[in-house]
């Protein structure tokens, strides 16, 4: 783990960490707002009172104009936003991707994001998109280390990111994620992912994302560009992402569209501000479209609910929630639903990262039969060394039947049987449904289907009333409890 980062919670992959930059210390999950110094729709004090506690700019822009550029290393960049809390600088990748070349050498923007202090100076990598043939996304990734290698050779005191790359192929994000985490970066951004979320491939971005983190490990901070609307961060966060940029605020508002973290409505369309944020407390909806200052009243709304979805995040984290949001999140859009359920085919990985015991764990859909404690109770089933006769019940027994058995077990979807002294320790105390739905039933019957292949000298009574019924499932156990990560 680089020593600016320290990790002081876990919920599945999202942690909260403390990120120390030379210009203090902050707290991840973090979003740092976009700051155009062309196009300033906040200044930074307000920024700043609205809750940033970082910023990120373009240093390609800025070295672009003579005017800021001069005044960027005369007052160093914190001096010409006006900020005194850490800054980062992009190198001008966005605009490569945009443009297709940009008028600056890799080591040129290097040298002028250290020169004007910036606290995390990005090498200028190559952005490839999404879809490209594989031949190009690995030529493209091999110019991307050859620059990534130089930056490294020469950097300085501040802060050096080291941008994952790989198109939509997750070996090769996988490969420069193991790759880079041995060299010598602070943080990782994921970078050309800004096409899939503009096109709300939200499950493609699971697995790139993924990818990334299984190679660059659990320990390093990991940054995902241009994921600026409140509505993916606790996907992303799941994931395993600590640091998040949103031009989105500004962007959207000069557009005049409302955030929120469930979606975006056209400020026309709106009849009241479902919000509490200070914009909207102040205004009613007829002033806010009437006031000449509409687009900055928007912009900071827009932050607002941002920041406000960072904060949810964080307390979901300590409260070891967080899939619980994540559920209800991504129940916000199809897509967003889809990539939820992409998420729970990488449930081997996150297991291996979850923590195990937090608060209660709540069954909502039947996807939390998918849900790591799911599987790592499925896995652990196998330690048992059960013989003789063994009663699983989901009912009520009194104790001259319970002294028939040598062993009775609960049985509880979606863990399917539970030893009696577990019955009260986190996950198996869960909270579900009294009528289970299918998959969580069919997970259940898997788990037992297990126990009895792990238990041959034992002999199996089951008392399943109620609603359910064993008939019509498997009753061999199933592969998807030993999946590696991949889509189930």
């Amino acid at each position: 783990m680089p020593d600016c980062f320290e990790i002081a919670y876990k919920d599945l992959a999202g942690r909260i960490g403390r990120l120390t930059t030379p210009h203090g210390t902050v707290e991840t999950p973090l979003l740092m707002p976009v700051v155009n110094p062309h196009l300033l729709m906040l200044p930074a004090f307000q920024l700043q009172e609205i809750g940033a506690e970082m910023l990120i700019t373009n240093s390609y822009i800025i070295s672009q104009d003579e005017e800021l550029s001069s005044a960027a290393q005369e007052k160093g960049l914190h001096g010409l936003l006006d900020f005194s809390g850490p800054i980062m600088t992009d190198s001008g990748a966005f605009q490569l991707s945009v443009y297709g070349s940009i008028d600056v050498q890799p080591l040129e923007i290097l040298r002028f994001q250290q020169s004007i202090r910036s606290d995390v100076c990005v090498p200028l990598d190559i952005p490839t998109p999404p879809d490209v043939d594989l031949q190009r996304a690995e030529r493209e990734l091999r110019e991307t280390f050859r620059r990534l290698e130089e930056a490294a050779l020469h950097r300085d005191d501040l802060l050096l990111a080291g941008p994952v790359q790989g198109s939509t192929y997750p070996q090769l994000r996988e490969e420069a994620g193991r790759r880079l985490r041995n060299m010598p970066f602070d943080i990782y951004p994921v970078g050309g992912v800004v096409p899939l979320m503009e096109s709300y491939r939200f499950s493609d971005l699971v697995e790139v994302v993924a990818a990334a983190k299984r190679g660059l490990g659990p320990g390093v901070p990991v940054h995902l560009f241009g994921a600026g609307h409140p509505m993916v961060f606790a996907l992303a966060v799941a994931l395993g992402c600590d640091l998040f940029d949103s031009a989105a605020y500004a962007i959207y508002a000069r557009d005049g569209r409302y955030l929120t973290a469930g979606g975006t409505w056209k400020l026309e369309d709106l009849e009241y501000l479902p919000c509490s944020c200070p914009v909207c407390k102040k205004n009613d909806i007829q002033t806010l479209r009437e006031s000449p200052d509409r687009f900055r009243l928007l912009a900071r709304h827009n932050l607002e609910v941002s920041f406000q979805e960072i904060r949810l995040v964080k307390q979901h984290i300590r409260d070891g929630s967080l899939w619980e949001h994540l559920e209800g999140r991504c129940r916000s859009h199809p897509r967003m639903y889809e990539a939820f359920r992409r998420l729970t085919g990488h449930a081997s990985w996150l297991e291996g990262l979850d923590r195990a015991s937090k608060s209660t764990f709540f069954s909502l859909s039947s996807r939390s039969a998918r849900r790591p404690e799911v599987l790592r109770h499925k896995m652990r089933l196998t330690r048992l060394c059960l013989s003789g006769s063994v009663l699983v019940t989901d009912q009520r027994i009194d104790r001259a039947e319970k002294e028939l058995y040598d062993h009775v077990l609960a049985f509880k979807p979606p863990f399917g049987p539970i030893p009696a002294a577990l019955s009260e320790t986190y996950p198996l105390n869960a909270e579900v449904p009294r009528e289970p739905d299918e998959e969580s039933t069919r997970a259940a019957v898997e788990a037992l289907s297990m126990l009895e292949s792990a238990c041959p000298d034992a002999r199996f009574t089951k008392k399943i009333g109620g609603q359910r019924s064993l008939e019509g499932y498997p009753t061999e156990p199933s592969t998807v409890c030993h999946d590696p990560g991949g889509v189930a």
